[in-house]
């Protein structure tokens, strides 16, 4: 191997997972992708892709691909309920977003 070959950085992490999942009553797709997205950003996620299904009438399902693992959103609009669940395996990123997301949602108790 040429030792003058520059090697990539990278960053190990431990096999540790941190999961938040919540109950709101927000289903409206465009409030839902604005908000989650800049939240993902301001906590220090990276954003890989994310993709999104509008259902047939009414409903929505979205997946924030992450560097550190995903987001999920599903919405229930005939009961006004929408699912978030994010899995990552930054403690201190999931914890922040966290905090900004029981500041802007009413979450719901089931």
């Amino acid at each position: 191997m040429d030792k003058n070959v520059e090697k990539p950085d990278y960053k190990t992490v431990s096999a540790d997972i941190y999961n938040f999942r919540a109950w709101i009553d927000e289903t409206t797709p465009e409030i839902l992708s604005r908000e989650l997205t800049a939240m993902l950003t301001n906590c220090g996620y990276h954003i890989l892709n994310c993709i999104e299904h509008h259902f047939p009438v009414k409903g929505y399902t979205a997946l924030w691909l992450l560097a550190e693992s995903h987001l999920a959103v599903h919405t229930f609009p005939e009961e006004e309920l929408s699912y978030i669940e994010l899995s990552g395996c930054n403690k201190a990123h999931n914890d922040l977003f966290r905090k900004q997301f029981e500041k802007k949602f009413y979450l719901i108790e089931r």
